[in-house]
């Protein structure tokens, strides 16, 4: 016995506008679409239950195609930087934190960004050591390529003066040679990270929670994520996932993107690309090739604008990244691969092209920022898609025009080019870089101009792309990048039910007015988890 759905907009994504009257589900699957009375009459027998849209909007299911699941619960439940804009306010939140919390605690924060302060100049070891040396404090960067630590927490992590800089991470120094407590990159960060106190399995199970709970909200019905080499390894964090998603019922499609160095506990588990439970798979291999901008550590072809003794930092040489992506080729596995300066963006291609995927499989490069126009005419004839977060442009610009070269911006951040050189493009938020709400993305894809700002400027006008394929990119896009396009984000027959229900018609609305658009009914595999009434 299935679900009639109507009395709504419900469009299908086959093609701009194209909407049906009803769609019938039944046992997690789209049965058949068409006219209301030739639904009610075909199927007249077999519905158990009608769900009246009351003139709202129905889409496929929304998916965040590249995102931190588990960072993103953490940033929910931890002190969030993300929205302070100057200096003195997170160093004040950070001390009332300390105020409240017993002596010898962690204070751990995130989404720290210098670009949005009047005063750029970093946090460093000596403010900090003077809001207290008897907490252990961290304060993790936008971006997570770089974070901040007082003495107190050096010393917990047992780093000393001496300690030596890690191949691919930079430990930074005062002037006079004096640790100052900035830690770039995961091989840096990981010598104070993996000394957290906390991380254990009701923690995970916690912070996944919350971030579910708030991705029903948003009308998000799964998300690609990379979770599973940051919390105690391969194997508590993917037995999280299993106690929540499939244990507690919390239904919600999670591909698993394997960080290289839990891809071995992985395969040893018994664990292949695109096998798992029913809502939790295994996807590519997650590698990275660079840093991020606002470190100047993403990895350019020219020395940065505002940091001329640099160009950034190259996680791995190419016979290196040649060397992982011959090893996921093994295991018959595509590569997702973090690539956001113009050289990595070079190196992570040479290696495809050396080591092409298994025929039907699509490797995907996430970000894909910084690109030159012949690196995106090599990328157009391999099997790729370009995993790309639009809240990228209002969050980058305009201060990225002063780290990156006029020359390498013109064809950067170039989605509606990437998509005319008939590029796939999903869409994602990287959360909790950025916010987990698509919408926020969508429009970002749409305007390329700031919200809540005094700023108007459009970065890149030729570059917006239409509200339909906006949401493509978190619809069809997302589908594509699993393997998944002739199953998910369209609403086809034989397609999984999996809808996002809107209060407004947002594919008939003017961009700026998709700021009020709310979801107000999640999906997934035909059961709604999420219903705002």
């Amino acid at each position: 016995m299935g679900t009639l759905w109507f009395n709504g907009s419900i469009y299908t994504m086959i093609k701009e506008e194209d909407q049906v009257e009803a769609v019938f589900t039944d046992n997690g699957v789209i049965v058949d679409t068409g006219r209301l009375a030739y639904i009610k009459e075909k199927y007249a027998d077999n519905i158990s239950r009608e769900i009246d849209l009351k003139g709202q909007t129905m889409l496929p299911g929304l998916v965040d195609s590249h995102l931190h699941l588990v960072g993103h619960g953490e940033r929910l439940l931890r002190l969030d930087l993300s929205l302070m804009n100057s200096r003195e306010s997170i160093m004040s939140s950070v001390k009332k934190k300390c105020e409240i919390t017993p002596a010898g605690k962690w204070i751990v924060a995130e989404g720290w960004n210098e670009n949005e302060w009047p005063n750029s100049e970093l946090i460093l070891r000596d403010e900090l050591d003077a809001i207290s040396t008897e907490h252990p404090i961290v304060l993790k960067r936008v971006c997570r390529h770089a974070l901040v630590v007082n003495s107190r927490a050096l010393l917990e992590a047992g780093i000393t003066e001496e300690i030596e800089e890690p191949s691919g991470g930079v430990i930074c120094r005062y002037p006079d040679g004096r640790l100052n407590g900035l830690f770039k990159e995961n091989q840096a960060q990981n010598l104070v990270l993996d000394r957290l106190p906390g991380i254990d399995q009701g923690y995970i199970e916690n912070a996944l929670t919350e971030a579910i709970q708030d991705a029903y909200k948003l009308g998000l019905t799964g998300g690609h994520t990379e979770d599973l080499f940051y919390y105690n390894g391969f194997m508590p964090t993917y037995q999280a996932f299993i106690s929540v998603i499939e244990g507690r019922n919390m239904t919600f499609r999670a591909n698993l993107l394997v960080h290289h160095q839990a891809f071995e506990e992985m395969l040893a588990s018994g664990g292949r690309y695109q096998e798992g439970t029913r809502y939790i798979k295994f996807d590519s291999m997650k590698i990275f090739t660079d840093g991020s901008l606002g470190g100047h550590t993403a990895l350019l072809s020219e020395p940065y604008e505002d940091q001329k003794d640099t160009n950034g930092v190259a996680i791995f040489t190419e016979k290196e990244l040649k060397e992982l992506v011959q090893k996921a080729r093994q295991a018959d596995m595509p590569i997702a691969v973090h690539a956001i300066g113009d050289l990595a963006f070079d190196y992570v291609l040479n290696a495809i092209e050396a080591f092409p995927p298994k025929k039907g499989l699509r490797d995907r490069l996430i970000h894909a920022q910084i690109v030159r126009p012949e690196l995106l005419e090599r990328a157009a004839k391999l099997p790729v898609i370009f995993d790309i977060q639009p809240g990228f442009v209002p969050s980058d610009f305009p201060w990225v025009e002063e780290k990156v070269s006029a020359k390498l911006l013109e064809s950067s951040y170039a989605w509606k080019t990437y998509l005319k050189l008939g590029i796939i493009c999903a869409g994602g938020s990287d959360a909790p870089i950025e916010p987990l709400n698509p919408i926020l993305g969508i429009h970002a894809a749409v305007t390329r101009k700031k919200i809540n700002s005094d700023d108007e400027t459009v970065y890149g006008m030729d570059e917006r792309l239409s509200v339909y394929d906006a949401f493509a990119l978190y619809t069809k896009g997302s589908a594509a990048a699993i393997g998944l396009e002739n199953r998910r984000g369209q609403i086809i027959k034989g397609y999984d039910a999996d809808f996002t229900v809107f209060n407004r018609d947002v594919l008939a609305i003017e961009p700026d007015d998709l700021l009020k658009v709310e979801a107000v009914m999640t999906v997934i595999d035909d059961r709604i988890m999420y219903d705002k009434k």
